[in-house]
């Protein structure tokens, strides 16, 4: 028997379990941490703190010359400092993210709009400044980096309105110009950028040019959200399969499908993690049934 496998309830945001967000970002931080939040930016401190790999606009006093002789590789050496920096966090607002299976306490964007409520409540918490940005969504309102209590309800006020309905599928290299462009052009050193999205149907480019901003003294992690659903593809026999995204419509049987698709996934994340790491970047991978909790203190220990 056919079924539509893959259709989600467009516009109105299936929140599930995850709402209110205001209530559970106060939860899940408070999970993450017990006490006061430690900022720390990478650049000209007084703590060595690692290599990493040289990427073209790294400044050269901090290449690591002996490495250089020893390896044949070109490696930065790295400081930490205390010091407040600003956290921008960047929600993909395109309607892959809006799909939810039955796994799943909510839809993709929920979790994203969860875990970067509960990131703004840690950055607010430990005085660093906090600012919130989308791909596509041009319709929500993003919150210019600032500090306090007034910001983080900004935030909140934001992330409740989100509607994931654009279409990277027709629009995706113009997204990315106008959500990167203003970011890298804006993000001092010493920023943290976090990537939330699916990371499909995005352009090809899409997590390099991510990455590319991941210079300068600035970290970047990438959480990549997916729905239980998308991680082992669970259906049985013949199903329709139809894109959030674009107009196709795949009939196929899963036990054929399922093994070229993982392959297909795990490549595209290896592919990302690589992209990534060579610039000083982090992939988080988050299934949407995880707890978020676990989530956001992964993002954290990747952003360190």
């Amino acid at each position: 028997m056919l079924r539509d496998t893959l259709a989600a309830q467009l516009g109105k945001l299936d929140w599930g379990s995850l709402s209110p967000l205001r209530i559970r970002s106060r939860q899940v931080a408070a999970g993450v941490y017990a006490g006061a939040h430690r900022s720390v930016r990478r650049g000209a401190g007084i703590e060595f703190g690692g290599h990493r790999e040289y990427v073209p606009g790294d400044d050269l006093r901090w290449v690591d010359r002996r490495s250089l002789l020893l390896h044949d590789r070109l490696l930065i050496r790295q400081f930490e400092t205390e010091t407040e920096r600003a956290l921008r966090i960047v929600v993909d607002a395109t309607k892959s993210m809006s799909y939810r299976g039955k796994r799943a306490p909510g839809a993709k964007a929920a979790m994203a709009a969860l875990v970067a409520a509960s990131l703004a409540r840690i950055a607010v918490d430990g005085g660093d400044p906090v600012g919130l940005s989308y791909l596509g969504g041009e319709a929500a309102r993003p919150v210019p980096v600032g500090g306090g209590r007034e910001i983080f309800e900004r935030l909140i006020a934001s992330l409740e309105e989100l509607e994931p309905t654009a279409d990277a599928s027709r629009d995706g290299e113009a997204m990315l110009d106008r959500a990167l462009g203003t970011l890298a052009r804006a993000a001092r050193r010493g920023s943290v950028i976090v990537f939330l999205s699916d990371l499909l149907d995005l352009p090809e480019e899409a997590v390099d040019r991510v990455a590319s901003i991941s210079s300068r003294g600035r970290s970047v992690v990438v959480v990549q959200l997916l729905d239980p659903d998308e991680v082992d593809l669970p259906f049985e026999g013949t199903v329709r399969l139809r894109s959030l995204e674009g107009d196709r419509v795949v009939e196929t049987d899963v036990e054929t499908t399922r093994g070229p698709y993982l392959a297909a996934l795990h490549a595209l994340q290896k592919r990302a993690e690589e992209s990534l790491l060579s610039r000083g970047g982090r992939l988080v991978i988050a299934p949407t049934n995880e707890d978020p909790v676990s989530i956001v203190r992964r993002t954290l220990e990747a952003i360190r």
